[in-house]
C-alpha cells in the first residue's frame, strides 16, 4: 500500500492526539491514512473544508411530518439505508447538505459524516459536544479538529486499546462493522502502520523502551511498575513479570484515578502513577507522616505509666501510715 505523505499540520495533530489517547502516533496515522484515503479536504467556496457524505435514510428518520414529505420529494430523504445517492464530488454533497439544512439545520448536520474519521453528526452529544454545530465546527477546524473528532470516537467506543496492541484485525471490525475482512482495512492499516512507524521517532516511537506494559511483558519496566504500585498500598510481587496479578492491580489503580480500565499500564496510566506519588511524598497521609511511629510509642508509654501509678495508688490506699 502507497501510504500518504503527511503534512505537518496533519502530523502535528497524529501525534498530540495519539499522547492523548496514550497510543502508538503511527498507529493512529495508519487509521487516519486508510479511512481518508489521503484526502481531508476540498476546496468548498474558496475555503478547505472536511470530506462529507450525506445519509438520506439518517435524514429521514429525524424528521416528521410536513418536513419529512418536502424531503423525500426533494429527493433528500428516504427509508431505505443507500437510496438517496452520493454525488461524487464534494462541491455537490456540501450543495446537498445545504438544501437538506433549508428544510431542517439540525438534523440535516446530523445526516452527515464529517472529516477523515467519517464520523457521524448524530453522534454529537454521545461523544460530548454541546451541540451538531460544535461536533460540525471541530470537524472543520483543519486537521486538528478532524483527528481530534475521530480520537473522541475511538475513545468512546473503547477501540483505544485495541489501537495500543495495536491489533488492527480488531481495531477494523470495530470500526468498520463486518466488511472490514472484505475490504482488506485491517492489511491495509498494518501496512501503513509499517510505513508511518519510522517516521515518528522519540519516546513514543515502538523502537524505543516499550510504552505498554502488559499481560506476558517483563524486564526491569514491569519491576518498576511493580515497586511504584506497591508503593501505593497495593499488595503486588516485584518481580518484573506481568501477570494476570498485576493486571489486576493496575486495573484498580485506573479506576481509582478515572483512567481507561484496560489492564495496560501506557504512558497516561504510568504518568498518573508518577504523578500520585510525587502528590504522596509532598503531603503524606495521617498513617504514613513524619513521627507517626515515634507518637505511637510515646502513647503507649503513657499509657504504662498511667496503669502504674493506678496499681501504685491502690496498693499504697491500702497501707495506713502513723
Amino acid at each position: 500500500m502507497a501510504v500518504p505523505t503527511l503534512e505537518p499540520s496533519l502530523r502535528d495533530a497524529i501525534e498530540k492526539e495519539a499522547r492523548r489517547l496514550d497510543v502508538l502516533p503511527a498507529a493512529l496515522a495508519a487509521v487516519v491514512a486508510v479511512e481518508s484515503g489521503g484526502r481531508l479536504s476540498a476546496q468548498i467556496g474558496g475555503r478547505d473544508e472536511p470530506l462529507i457524505r450525506f445519509e438520506g435514510h439518517y435524514f429521514d428518520r429525524r424528521l416528521a411530518g410536513r418536513s419529512r414529505a418536502i424531503a423525500r420529494e426533494a429527493g433528500l430523504a428516504d427509508p431505505r439505508a443507500g437510496r438517496i445517492k452520493n454525488p461524487r464530488g464534494q462541491a455537490a454533497r456540501w450543495a446537498m447538505l445545504k438544501r437538506a439544512a433549508a428544510i431542517h439545520h439540525v438534523a440535516a448536520h446530523e445526516s452527515c459524516s464529517w472529516g477523515c474519521g467519517q464520523v457521524m453528526g448524530s453522534h454529537w452529544r454521545w461523544l460530548g459536544y454541546p451541540s451538531v454545530d460544535a461536533l460540525v465546527a471541530d470537524a472543520r477546524n483543519g486537521p486538528g479538529g478532524q483527528v481530534r473528532l475521530m480520537g473522541r470516537f475511538i475513545e468512546k467506543t473503547r477501540l483505544d486499546e485495541a489501537l495500543r496492541a495495536p491489533d488492527f484485525r480488531a481495531f477494523a471490525k470495530g470500526y468498520n462493522g463486518p466488511a472490514y475482512a472484505k475490504n482488506a482495512y485491517d492489511r491495509k492499516m498494518a501496512d501503513a502502520f509499517a510505513a508511518y512507524d519510522p517516521l515518528f521517532g522519540g519516546p513514543l516511537s515502538c523502537k524505543t523502551v516499550p510504552i505498554l506494559l502488559r499481560i506476558g511483558a517483563k524486564g526491569e519496566a514491569v519491576r518498576r511498575l511493580q515497586a511504584d504500585l506497591t508503593k501505593l498500598g497495593h499488595d503486588l510481587r516485584i518481580d518484573g513479570i506481568f501477570g494476570s496479578r498485576t493486571k489486576t492491580v493496575v486495573r484498580r489503580f485506573q479506576n481509582d484515578w478515572g483512567l481507561p480500565i484496560d489492564g495496560v499500564a501506557g504512558q497516561r496510566t504510568r504518568a498518573r502513577l508518577k504523578q500520585v506519588l510525587a502528590a504522596r511524598k509532598q503531603s503524606p497521609t495521617k498513617n504514613d507522616a513524619p513521627g507517626q511511629a515515634a507518637m505511637g510509642r510515646s502513647s503507649v508509654g503513657w499509657a504504662f505509666l498511667t496503669l502504674l501509678y493506678a496499681i501504685l495508688q491502690r496498693v499504697f490506699g491500702r497501707v495506713r501510715l502513723d
